[in-house]
């Protein structure tokens, strides 16, 4: 094996939280989307810093490649081992360390998800915002700036990540960042590792900003004939400064699919889920602001869901239809895709996608976020037929191709790692070249996540 000197140090360090099993480097060489497996040559479970510091050290001496796992929802590889090497496996990692409820912030270790972290919260009258659908790791969701519904009000990661500690590429241990609110002191380290994907360092620690949880929710359905009116209708409520905890979007396809995956009734057309958080009379008067706007742009069917288990009921729904598009089709599998637009282009990407899908017979159900012009497509294909898989892909590119173009960006929320590394050079320019010299510069033997995000090193 390449690494067998490495793998026998980390071995005596670790003990049994080191595993060669072949259940165990299956389990960490999947990905969600469709990339092919690539098994590690071996799965780390740390249960400190000081444990990761030292792995990254025998690492660093050995030439073994690092990367950090969460819970491997990521949709573009960032999790997977594409060069061998070691795994490290957050999942040990997972304790609330402070809450300072007078200043709205906790610090954490990174194998938290956020359910487990809004469960420790409940006592407090806090809550950690992001919601990116899928149980995911703190870490991860650092890792690769995620967002999700509910960033139209909060904000994502790059907004919620007050500080860090980090490993770097020699053992390292650094902090980013403090609990202030801002500063001005110095380059912002705890922005440059939010996103990095772990190419730069190994997130170890995690302080947060939480939200009060809301005196009153109200969340409500609607139908709309063409996505161009419903997307008109969001444009407006922005504008009109009513201030949205989450604005969803699915079109007829996922409609379709949820429908039959969870028994709901709704009409096959496209839609918006909405959800605002407020005070009783301020909850009441956007939705009755809201209300006039969808009128306005031919909304129908118009329904509330007040009650705790129908608001429950109406966002399980939306972010369970990943696998209700996937139960469409059994045995498929999917090229997994978002992009993000300027809103005022939002209508004109997602029509134009409609249109390519169709035109190149690609079964690919559109939903996403159309509060902040991000949307997804979940691009079907048969496993064993070559030629769907490239027809899928294809249409996955054009997507990126119509966004650049649009003013937008290849990706919103589910980052570069191995699926989308091909499009940075042409959304960055030099400045992707950039990137490539910080990674150097940082972790020179390109042991962190090597293959992901950045050009390869000379």
């Amino acid at each position: 094996m390449a690494y067998d000197a490495a793998l026998k140090e980390l071995s005596a360090l670790l003990g049994d939280a080191l595993t060669l099993s072949k259940s165990d480097l299956d389990l960490h060489g999947r990905s969600e989307s469709h990339f092919p497996p690539t098994p590690p040559d071996a799965v780390a479970y740390p249960t400190t810093t000081g444990q990761v510091s030292e792995l990254v050290r025998i690492c660093a001496r050995h030439g073994c490649p690092v990367t950090a796992w969460g819970t491997g929802t990521s949709l573009e590889g960032q999790s997977q081992a594409v060069r061998g090497g070691v795994v490290v496996d957050f999942s040990r990692m997972n304790r609330v360390l402070e809450v300072n409820q007078a200043d709205m912030d906790v610090r954490i270790q990174p194998g938290i998800t956020r359910e487990e972290l809004n469960r420790e919260l409940r006592a407090t009258g806090l809550f950690f915002p992001v919601d990116p659908g899928a149980n995911a790791s703190l870490g991860g969701m650092a890792a690769t700036r995620a967002s999700g519904t509910t960033a139209v009000r909060y904000g994502t990661m790059r907004d919620n990540v007050l500080g860090l500690e980090v490993v770097l590429a020699d053992g390292e241990v650094i902090r980013t960042g403090t609990r202030a609110r801002k500063s001005s002191a110095g380059y912002d380290l705890t922005g440059l590792f939010v996103g990095a994907e772990g190419t730069l360092g190994l997130i170890t620690e995690i302080t947060l900003r939480l939200q009060g949880q809301p005196e009153a929710i109200s969340a409500a359905v609607c139908g709309f004939e063409r996505i161009g009116d419903a997307v008109a209708a969001v444009i407006d409520t922005i504008q009109m400064g009513i201030p949205m905890a989450r604005i969803e979007f699915i079109d007829t396809a996922s409609v379709r699919a949820v429908n039959a995956y969870a028994g709901m009734e709704f009409p096959e057309k496209p839609h918006l889920l909405v959800e605002f958080h407020g005070s009783d009379s301020a909850v009441a008067e956007q939705a009755e602001a809201f209300g006039a706007i969808i009128e306005d742009h031919g909304g129908s069917g118009y329904a509330w869901a007040q009650k705790p288990e129908d608001r429950s009921a109406l966002w399980t729904m939306r972010h369970n239809a990943f696998y209700a598009i996937l139960a469409l089709r059994p045995g498929c599998r999917s090229v997994v895709t978002d992009v993000c637009v300027p809103i005022s282009r939002l209508a004109e990407a997602v029509e134009a996608t409609t249109a390519d899908l169709e035109a190149h017979g690609v079964t690919g159900p559109i939903l996403g976020h159309v509060g902040d012009g991000n949307f997804h497509a979940i691009l079907m294909f048969d496993p064993n037929d070559p030629e769907e898989e490239a027809r899928a892909t294809a249409a996955a590119s054009r997507m990126v191709e119509r966004a650049l173009k649009l003013g937008g960006t290849s990706t919103g929320e589910h980052g570069i790692g191995i699926g989308k590394r091909g499009y940075m050079e042409q959304e960055h320019g030099a400045a992707w070249s950039v990137m490539g010299r910080l990674k150097k510069a940082m972790d020179p033997g390109n042991i962190m996540n090597p293959g992901k995000l950045v050009p390869e090193p000379d």
